[in-house]
């Protein structure tokens, strides 16, 4: 598998000079099945998603776009997806399942019609499919993808492990684990679906929002320490992990002194949205 990351940030964009190494878009990574392929399946659809349609060779995208909740950081780069606007588009978009009857196209056309926004989903150029979707494990453009409910303020959030049939990616952007209790060191439970997700993976992108100096002030908005993404990828055996959706306000210099936290077990790495991995 080759791993675009696209768009590193939480919560809302970071312009600006502070933030230009690491990268100020939010949520979005692209997953190709080799180095000779344009990526098929794309995670979260966040303002880092307009820098995929480079990934295309000019041509439009077919594939499967996979949410892992509604929050604006995870949704406002939809509709200028410039590869996926086009006439000769396919797109096959998945969000959680509200468990209110609701179709996907209602959930998603709240925050993207008028008056909040000129277009609805449906009216994107280029064949285009909104589904629910509820946990369980499916194929996706030919990947297996293993589908999780994890704890997140403010409606349903999901995590991904997405296989090829020789490696494995566990993402977790956005995930609250102290919702659980504190765990062990204080940072939240290790819980069995974010255990699960992990098993068998190669990489670990994880929420990395906080530190756990801000756990205490902090976690009530949803989010989980840099420290605990690093336990959960030793404690799962996985050699590699991503620190993801970084502060809005978090520096470039400020993400470096967090790099420098760890020890190179697992080894652990700040995402950053020029990042390909090869697993």
């Amino acid at each position: 598998m080759r791993v675009h990351l696209l768009g590193v940030r939480g919560s809302t964009p970071a312009p600006g000079s502070d933030f230009l190494r690491y990268g100020g878009f939010t949520s979005c990574v692209a997953i190709a099945h080799d180095e000779a392929t344009v990526p098929t399946l794309i995670l979260d659809a966040g303002t880092g998603i307009r820098r995929a349609s480079a990934l295309f060779n000019g041509g439009g995208f077919h594939g499967t776009i996979l949410l892992g909740h509604l929050h604006w950081d995870h949704t406002h780069g939809l509709p200028f997806f410039r590869a996926g606007d086009r006439d000769d588009a396919r797109s096959s978009l998945f969000l959680p399942d509200q468990g209110d009857g609701s179709s996907a196209l209602e959930v998603l056309a709240r925050g993207m019609s008028p008056p909040h926004f000129p277009i609805r989903p449906d009216e994107l150029r280029g064949e285009w499919s909104f589904s629910n979707l509820s946990p369980g494990t499916q194929d996706f453009e030919g990947f297996a993808v293993t589908t999780v409910e994890i704890p997140h303020k403010g409606g349903r959030t999901y995590g991904y492990r997405v296989s090829d049939g020789r490696s494995a990616l566990t993402y977790m952007s956005d995930h609250c684990p102290t919702d659980l209790g504190p765990g062990p060191d204080g940072w939240g439970e290790y819980h069995p679906a974010a255990l699960a997700l992990c098993e068998g993976a190669d990489a670990l992108i994880h929420d990395a929002s906080l530190i756990h100096e801000e756990l205490a002030g902090q976690a009530a908005y949803g989010h989980a320490a840099a420290e605990y993404a690093v336990e959960l990828a030793r404690r799962s055996g996985i050699g590699r992990v991503v620190l993801f959706h970084h502060k809005p306000d978090r520096t470039d210099d400020e993400l470096d002194a967090i790099a420098g936290r760890f020890a190179s077990v697992p080894q652990v790495l700040i995402a950053s949205e020029t990042m390909v991995l090869g697993l």
